[in-house]
C-alpha cells in the first residue's frame, strides 16, 4: 500500500512518524506535499518519505489503488481537490480526510460520483502516539479499505470505526476533550501551588496521576471494572478522598463535564450544517 499526505503540518507528520516507527508502511511508499514546501522537507530528512512537488504528482505517485491523505484545513478542501477531481477517478485513489467538520457527503461533492472517501478524525495526543481516532467510510469504500485507514491509525495510538452520526459525540470525548482535561491537569495543579508546592512539580503530579488513572481505566475495562468501581476503590468511610468528591460534586463537578460536552457536540452540529 501507497501512501500520500497532502500537507505536512503537527497532525499529518505526527502520523507520518508512527506510521515510519510501527513499520505500518514501508518509507519508500511514503509521500508529502505541502503548500510551501519547509514542513514537509524538514518532515522528509527526519523520516526519509518522499517530498514531491504538487498533488498531481504525489496522486500519480501512489499509484492507482493508492491512499491519499487530505491533512488540511477544512476551508482549503474544495481547492485541494478541485484539480485532482479527475485523476483521483483515474487512479481509484481512496481519499482519507483529516478536516474536521467535514462530512462524507460535503467531501463527495467536490469528487467523482462512487469515489471511495474515508473521514477520520484524529486527536492531539497522535503527537505522542497515544491518539484517539474514529474512522468512517461512505458507500463506496470495502471493508478491506477502511481496516486499512483504522491500522494507519493505531500506528499513533487507537483508532476504531464508527457511524458518522457519531462523531459529533466523539469530537467532544476526544476531539475536544483534551483541553477539558489540560484545564483539570492545570486546576488540580494549582490546588497543589495553594497548599505549598511548586507549579511545576504540581502539575508533574498531577499529570502523571491521571495519566496513571487512564491506564488502569483502560486495563480494567476488560474485566468488566467501570470508572465509577474505582472510584469507590479509592474513598475509604469517612476518609479524604470522599471528602474532597462531595465538595466537587456540590460545586458541580460532574454537571459542568457533561454540559461541556453537550456545548460541544451542539456547536460541532451547528458548525457541519446540523
Amino acid at each position: 500500500m501507497r501512501v500520500g499526505f497532502i500537507g505536512a503540518g503537527s497532525m499529518a507528520s505526527a502520523i507520518v512518524r508512527g506510521v515510519v516507527a510501527a513499520g505500518a508502511v514501508a518509507v519508500e511508499d511514503l509521500a508529502v506535499t505541502s503548500a510551501h514546501g519547509h514542513s514537509a522537507q524538514a518532515l522528509a530528512r527526519e523520516t526519509g518519505v518522499d517530498v514531491l512537488g504538487s498533488n498531481e504528482e504525489l496522486v500519480e505517485a501512489v499509484g492507482p489503488g493508492g491512499v491519499v491523505v487530505l491533512a488540511v484545513k477544512p476551508h482549503m478542501i474544495p481547492a485541494v481537490l478541485a484539480p485532482l477531481r479527475d485523476l483521483l477517478d483515474e487512479y481509484g485513489s481512496l481519499v482519507v480526510s483529516l478536516a474536521a467538520g467535514t462530512s462524507l457527503d460535503t467531501l463527495a461533492g467536490h469528487l467523482t460520483p462512487g469515489q471511495a472517501v474515508v473521514r477520520v478524525m484524529p486527536n492531539v495526543n497522535a503527537q505522542i502516539g497515544a491518539g484517539m481516532a474514529a474512522v468512517c467510510g461512505n458507500a463506496e469504500t470495502t471493508d478491506e479499505q477502511v481496516d486499512a485507514v483504522v491500522g494507519l491509525f493505531e500506528s499513533v495510538g487507537s483508532a476504531l470505526v464508527l457511524p458518522e452520526r457519531d462523531f459529533p459525540a466523539y469530537t467532544a470525548l476526544a476531539g475536544s476533550a483534551p483541553a477539558f482535561v489540560f484545564a483539570f491537569i492545570d486546576a488540580l495543579a494549582r490546588g497543589g501551588v495553594r497548599n505549598g508546592l511548586p507549579k511545576a512539580q504540581s502539575v508533574r503530579i498531577a499529570a502523571q496521576t491521571v495519566l496513571g488513572s487512564a491506564r488502569l481505566v483502560l486495563e480494567r475495562a476488560g474485566d468488566g471494572v467501570t470508572p465509577a468501581d474505582l472510584v469507590d476503590t479509592v474513598c475509604s468511610p469517612g476518609g479524604t478522598t470522599v471528602a474532597g468528591l462531595v465538595a466537587m460534586e456540590e460545586a458541580g463537578f460532574s454537571p459542568a463535564v457533561v454540559r461541556g460536552v453537550q456545548a460541544t457536540v451542539d456547536r460541532d452540529r451547528d458548525l457541519s450544517g446540523g
